[in-house]
C-alpha cells in the first residue's frame, strides 16, 4: 500500500524527469542542426528554411547565450496563436483535438475545488479505517472508505455526485454545440476538396455484358443524368504496391552504399545477403542493389501492365464524382436501388485519407473479418490480465509479504519500498502497453476499413475498451485481491463483495502513480521527440544527398488519435470515478490536462503534419466515451455506498444514470447529425457561391486523377479525349444483350461519358 512518502518519491522522480525532458528539449530546439526535427511543419509548408550562419560551428551549435536565457519561451508562444488561425494553420481536427484537454480543465477545476473544500474534510474527520482490519495508508483516510457505515455524511457525497454530474453534462452540452458549429462553419468555408464531389460506390453487381467501369458509368448516367461527371474504378494493386515499396527500399540502400563509397573511394562497400546481413554470400553492395533494382523494375512494369489490363484486378467498386456538392450529398446519403445490398454509396474519404490496401477486400468478407477480430480482441483482453496482475503485485508488496515472508527483509527497506510502490507499477504498466496500439491498429486494418481516419477511430474504440477493462477494472479487481488476500481467506463468501466495495477507493494510489508516469513524464517526453531526432540524424548522415532527401528524412508525425485519445479518456474515467470517493487524485489529473494542452499545442503548431482532415468527425466518439465514464462512475458509487448501509441516500443515486442516459440521447439527436450528414442547404449554398466566383471552373480536370491509386499516379492517360456532355439527352448508351442491344466495343474511357453520335444509324441501341 503506497503511502504519502511513496507518492512523494514518485512525484519527485516524475517531476524531475519531466523537468529534465523540457530543459533538454528547450536546448536542443535552439540548435541549428535540429531545426528540421522540431519545426518540420514550417519546412513542409515552405515557410522556413535552414538557418544561414557563417562558420561551421555556428551551423551546428547556437552560440547566442541570450537565447538560452529564454529557453522556456516556447510555452507562452504555443498559447499565442488564436483558435481561428490554428484551424487555418493545422486544420479543424487538430484544433478540436486540443479542446479535449480544455474540456478536462473545464470539468475538473471546479470539481477539484469542491472536492477539497467539501469532501476531503468530511472524509478525514473519521476513524473508520483505523478500527477495521483492512490494509490502508494515510492517503486512504482522505477517501470515502473512512466514512462509517450508515453515516449521515453520505448525504454530502450524494449532493456532490449530483453537482458533478450536472456540471459535467453542462460542459459537454456546450462543447458539443460549439464543436458542431465549428464543423459546419469549417465545411462551409473550407477550400474546394475532391471528396466534396465524390462518393465511394461498393458492391457493384456483376454484369455479363459490361465491365465494372462501363456498368458504373451506365448506372449513374441513368439514375443521376444531370449530375454525374466522371468515375474511377478501384484496382487491386496491392501486389504492385509491394513491388514499388521493395524497390524504394533497395534504392535507399543503394544511395547509402554510394554515399559510403563517395566518402571513402578506396574501399568498395560490401555486405552479406542473409538475414540482417549476419550470414550468406558476401557481395558488392552497389552492384547487388543495382541489379535488384533492375529486377524489381522489370517485375513492376509487368505487374503494372497486368493490373491495368486484366479484369481480375478490377474490384466491384468505384469513386464516382458529380458536378456539384449537392448531387454528391444526395447520392451519398440515399439508397440507390430497391436492393439495399448492392450499389452501396458513402462519402468518399479525401484522397490522402484513403487506405488503398483495404479497397481490394471484397465487401462480402467484411462481416467474417469483423467476427474474427472480435474473437481475437476478446482473447487479447482476457490474456492481458496476466501482466496486469503482475503489475498489481508490485503495487501491493504488503500483501505479497504476507504470502511470501522471505521477501520481507528486502521490501521493508524504506527507499526500495517507496521506489517500487511509488514508481515501478506505473512504469511497468506503461511498458506492457507499448505494443498494444500497433496490435489494435493491425486488427482494425484486417476488418477492411477503407479510410485512415476511420481506422484510427476504430482502433481508438478498441484501445479505450481495453483500457477500461484491463487497466481500470482489471487493476481494481486484481489489486483488491492482492491487498485484502488475508481478509478474503478468513471471511465468509457473502462478505467478499462488501470488502471489494470498500477497497475500490484504496486503488487510487496506484492510479496516481500511473498518472505521474504516463501523464507527467510521458507527456514531457513527447515534446523531446527522441526517436525522430535520432532517426533524422542517421538518415541525414547516411542517406541525404540533396535538399529533397533532407526533406524526406524529416518525420513530423501526427497526433495519433488512435493512441492519444483513449489515453485521455482514461484520465476522464479516473477523474469522474474518484471525484466523489477520492478527490485527492484530482490535482494530479489537472496537472496532466494543463501540461498536455501546452505540449500538444506546441507540437500541432510546429511539428505534426496531419495525414488527413475529417472535419472533427471523431467528436461524437469523444462525447460518448466521457458519458460512458460518467455512467460507470455513478454505478460504482452506487455499489460502493450500498456496502456502507446508507439506506436513505443510496436509492437516490439510481436517478443519476437515468438522467445521464437521457442527456446523451438528447445531445446525440440534437448535434450528431452534423457529424454524419452534410446538409443539402449548405451544399447548395457552397455550389452557388463557387459558380458565381469561378464560372469557368474545369471541375473534371480538377477531379480527373485525384482518386487514382498512388502506384498509377505517374502513368500517362491512354485516352485524353474530352467528349462533350449533352445535358438534354434522355437515352443512355448501353451494351447489354439481355436488353436488346448490340454489344460493340466501348469507345469511352472511365473518365468521360459517352456521346449520342451514332444513334439510329447502326450504332448501339439506348435505354
Amino acid at each position: 500500500m503506497a503511502t504519502l512518502g511513496d507518492l512523494g518519491l514518485s512525484a519527485g522522480i516524475n517531476i524531475l524527469s519531466a523537468f529534465v525532458f523540457l530543459v533538454i528539449f528547450a536546448i536542443l530546439r535552439l540548435q541549428p542542426f535540429n531545426d528540421r526535427v522540431y519545426f518540420p511543419k514550417w519546412y513542409l509548408r515552405g515557410l522556413r528554411s535552414s538557418p544561414t550562419t557563417s562558420g561551421v560551428v555556428q551551423k551546428i551549435v547556437n552560440l547566442d547565450y541570450r537565447s538560452y536565457l529564454r529557453f522556456l519561451v516556447w510555452m507562452p508562444e504555443a498559447l499565442k496563436m488564436p483558435e481561428a488561425e490554428l484551424i487555418s494553420h493545422a486544420g479543424l481536427d487538430s484544433a478540436v483535438y486540443l479542446r479535449i484537454y480544455l474540456i478536462g480543465l473545464k470539468i475538473f477545476v471546479p470539481i477539484t475545488f469542491l472536492g477539497f473544500a467539501v469532501l476531503v474534510p468530511v472524509n478525514w474527520t473519521n476513524n473508520t479505517l483505523e478500527d477495521s482490519k483492512l490494509v490502508f495508508s494515510s492517503i486512504d483516510k482522505l477517501t470515502i472508505s473512512n466514512i462509517p457505515e450508515g453515516s449521515h455524511r453520505f448525504w454530502v457525497h450524494l449532493l456532490m455526485a449530483y453537482a458533478f454530474t450536472i456540471w459535467t453534462c453542462y460542459v459537454l452540452l456546450k462543447e458539443y454545440e460549439t464543436v458542431a458549429t465549428m464543423r459546419l462553419h469549417f465545411l462551409a468555408t473550407e477550400r474546394r476538396r475532391p471528396d466534396q464531389f465524390t462518393v465511394l460506390v461498393r458492391n457493384v453487381p456483376p454484369d455479363p455484358d459490361e465491365s465494372v467501369s462501363e456498368l458504373v458509368e451506365h448506372f449513374f448516367l441513368v439514375n443521376h443524368p444531370d449530375h454525374y461527371l466522371t468515375h474511377q474504378v478501384v484496382y487491386n494493386a496491392n501486389d504492385l504496391a509491394k513491388l514499388v515499396k521493395e524497390k524504394k527500399k533497395m534504392q535507399n540502400w543503394l544511395d547509402y552504399s554510394q554515399l559510403r563509397y563517395e566518402r571513402n573511394p578506396k574501399i568498395r562497400p560490401t555486405h552479406k545477403t542473409g538475414f540482417l546481413g549476419l550470414w550468406g554470400r558476401r557481395v558488392d553492395s552497389i552492384e547487388y542493389y543495382t541489379s535488384e533494382i533492375d529486377r524489381l523494375s522489370e517485375e513492376e512494369t509487368a505487374e503494372r501492365a497486368r493490373t491495368r489490363k486484366s479484369t481480375k484486378y478490377v474490384m466491384p467498386a468505384a469513386f464516382v464524382s458529380f458536378r456539384t456538392r449537392w448531387a454528391a450529398a444526395v447520392c451519398a446519403q440515399t439508397q440507390q436501388t430497391r436492393d439495399p445490398g448492392i450499389w452501396l454509396t458513402a462519402w468518399a474519404p479525401e484522397p490522402r485519407d484513403v487506405y488503398w490496401p483495404n479497397l481490394a477486400i471484397p465487401l462480402v468478407s467484411l462481416t467474417i473479418r469483423k467476427l474474427i477480430v472480435a474473437v481475437a480482441f476478446f482473447f487479447l483482453t482476457f490474456f492481458f490480465m496476466i501482466p496486469i496482475a503482475f503489475v498489481q503485485s508490485l503495487a501491493n508488496l504488503e500483501g505479497i509479504g504476507k504470502v511470501a515472508p522471505f521477501l520481507k527483509p528486502i521490501i521493508e527497506i524504506d527507499f526500495i519500498k517507496s521506489f517500487i510502490q511509488g514508481f515501478l507499477p506505473g512504469i511497468a504498466l506503461k511498458i506492457f502497453l507499448i505494443l498494444l496500439p500497433t496490435i489494435l491498429m493491425l486488427m482494425s486494418k484486417f476488418e477492411g476499413i477503407v479510410a485512415v481516419s476511420a481506422l484510427e477511430r476504430r482502433s481508438a474504440s478498441k484501445y479505450y475498451l481495453f483500457l477500461l477493462v484491463n487497466v481500470f477494472l482489471g487493476s481494481v479487481i486484481a489489486g483488491t485481491a492482492f491487498q485484502q488476500l488475508n481478509t478474503f481467506i478468513h471471511q465468509p463468501a457473502n462478505e467478499i463483495p462488501i470488502t471489494i466495495g470498500q477497497s475500490i477507493p484504496l486503488k487510487a494510489t496506484f492510479f496516481i502513480t500511473y498518472i505521474m508516469v504516463d501523464g507527467w513524464a510521458g507527456v514531457a517526453g513527447e515534446i523531446l521527440r527522441l526517436k525522430p531526432l535520432i532517426i533524422y540524424h542517421l538518415k541525414n548522415f547516411f542517406l541525404v544527398k540533396t535538399e529533397r532527401d533532407r526533406e524526406a528524412a524529416m518525420d513530423p508525425g501526427s497526433i495519433g488519435f488512435n493512441t492519444s485519445e483513449p489515453q485521455i479518456q482514461l484520465y476522464f474515467l479516473l477523474g469522474l470515478v474518484y471525484a466523489v470517493s477520492t478527490p485527492f487524485l484530482l490535482p494530479f489529473i489537472l496537472v496532466f490536462f494543463g501540461l498536455a494542452y501546452v505540449v500538444y499545442r506546441h507540437q500541432i503548431i510546429n511539428v505534426y503534419n496531419q495525414e488527413y482532415e475529417s472535419g472533427a468527425q471523431f467528436w461524437p466518439d469523444v462525447h460518448g466515451r466521457i458519458i460512458t465514464a460518467l455512467i460507470i462512475s455513478q454505478v460504482l458509487l452506487f455499489g460502493l455506498m450500498s456496502t456502507k448501509k446508507a439506506a436513505q441516500s443510496t436509492p437516490l443515486l439510481i436517478a443519476l444514470p437515468v438522467m445521464t442516459i437521457w442527456f446523451h440521447i438528447y445531445s446525440k439527436s440534437r448535434y450528431q447529425p452534423a457529424f454524419v450528414k452534410f446538409p443539402l442547404q449548405e451544399a447548395m449554398m457552397k455550389d452557388t457561391l463557387e459558380r458565381t466566383r469561378e464560372p469557368n471552373l474545369d471541375l473534371k480536370g480538377y477531379l480527373s486523377n485525384t482518386y487514382v491509386h498512388p502506384v498509377f499516379k505517374d502513368d500517362e492517360d491512354e485516352d485524353n479525349e474530352d467528349v462533350p456532355y449533352d445535358h438534354d439527352r434522355s437515352l443512355v448508351l448501353t451494351k447489354r444483350v439481355s436488353r436488346r442491344n448490340t454489344p460493340v466495343p466501348s469507345r469511352h474511357n472511365a473518365s468521360s461519358p459517352p456521346s449520342l453520335k451514332g444513334a439510329g444509324d447502326g450504332g448501339p441501341d439506348f435505354l
